[in-house]
């Protein structure tokens, strides 16, 4: 008899040029009166704004822009926000920007709804309202937040970034306007595609992997493989910003259906002490988490390449898997993304404090196809210095 499985879905999902403007018909669906746009000052100050303010004031809607997330936001930056929101009354909330813009949106439309919430943010047990409704705007092609049922947050007396998963954290609407990421630069493409391509080839490899996740992970993957290259040479190229944002939202489908490995449990130790960006930490760890999951993963490392139109021609299984595995440290090469630990002050010495605490991130460890244990954590670390 088969599994039973599941996927989170947004209420509606605009796709295409110009689809920002249906800020305006989501508006009208919901009746909104009071709306608060959260982003951050990357996006603030790079013009791409003009267009949604644009529809809001043709609207009869009272605005509130809250423009201050940061990079990496803690607990109590969010919170802040949530008070703000809060007092506002915002009966919607708009989100456009990068993951931490749609996960403080996330965790702020659910605390505005459930005050026993606001006491233990970690602990989901305490939703039992869904948040106000909310719209998800990625302004990069990443995270796949716009569509996954996590939070990241920062948790500083632990040093550690925490994953929160509810369904409750799925956006009502969904708009992918490949305009509102061109402005990204390069460097910050690169991560966040790379993030994205994490996202699409954990879940494929993951233990909790299946027909459904399996769909959208792998039209990922070949997404990716064809257009971040281009996306990052040429910022303006529309069709690569296109189909680099639809892979990332694939990547959210399948993370919302099949989670991720270990890439991510070893990645939060480096974001929630270290501060290094989440694509970029992903991005260096990559390779050599799937080297170290190669032999287990062999049969689905033929379909990876083939979506990532690898010539595997006459190869052993073993020679297939060591060819995507190379591939995959020459992408993480060709977008110049740091290789090098030490490069954000990380030492040797430091080592056994970062497997402490991916260590913790049990839910991701164990859903990882191969079992990685604390000397394993160690080894891989180390061939990042």
């Amino acid at each position: 008899m088969s599994e039973v499985y599941s996927i989170g879905m947004p209420r509606k999902v605009f796709s295409g040029l110009d689809s920002i403007l249906k800020i305006e018909e989501i508006i009208k669906m919901c009746g909104a009166k009071k709306v608060v746009l959260i982003t951050d000052k990357g996006v603030f100050n790079a013009g791409i704004l003009e267009k949604p303010l644009e529809v809001l004031r043709s609207l009869n809607v009272e605005i509130n822009i809250i423009s201050d997330v940061p990079t990496e936001p803690e607990k109590k930056q969010v919170m802040q926000i949530f008070k703000e929101a809060n007092e506002f009354k915002a009966d919607l909330i708009i989100a456009i920007g990068g993951g931490s813009v749609m996960d403080t949106t996330k965790l702020v439309a659910v605390l505005m709804k459930n005050e026993g919430y606001r006491e233990n943010i970690l602990d989901t047990s305490l939703i039992i309202e869904n948040g106000v409704k909310t719209v998800m705007v990625p302004t990069s092609s990443g995270t796949g937040a716009e569509v996954t049922p996590n939070a990241i947050v920062i948790i500083p007396e632990e040093e550690l970034k925490v994953g929160i998963v509810t369904d409750k954290f799925i956006g009502d609407y969904v708009i992918l306007d490949p305009q509102m990421t061109k402005s990204l630069p390069p460097h910050i493409t690169a991560s966040t595609g790379i993030d994205a391509f994490c996202h699409c080839i954990e879940c494929f490899i993951s233990k909790k992997s299946n027909p459904i996740s399996d769909i959208f992970a792998l039209k990922g993957i070949n997404l990716i493989s064809k257009y971040i290259r281009r996306a990052y040479i040429n910022g303006s190229d529309m069709e690569a910003r296109e189909n680099m944002l639809l892979a990332a939202f694939y990547g959210g489908l399948s993370i919302s259906s099949a989670s991720t490995v270990a890439v991510h449990a070893l990645s939060y130790p480096l974001g929630g002490k270290y501060r290094i960006a989440h694509g970029v930490s992903n991005a260096m760890l990559l390779p050599y988490v799937m080297e170290f999951n190669a032999n287990s993963i062999l049969d689905k490392l033929i379909i990876v390449a083939n979506e990532m139109d690898i010539d595997v021609a006459g190869l052993s299984k073993e020679d297939i898997g060591k060819k995507v595995i190379s591939e995959i440290y020459l992408l993480v090469k060709d977008l110049k993304i740091p290789s090098d630990l030490t490069k954000f002050g990380i030492t040797k010495e430091d080592i056994e404090t970062l497997v402490d605490a991916a260590a913790k991130v049990t839910r991701l460890l164990n859903n990882n196809p191969k079992e990685m244990t604390r000397d394993d954590m160690k080894n891989i670390y180390m061939k990042l210095l």
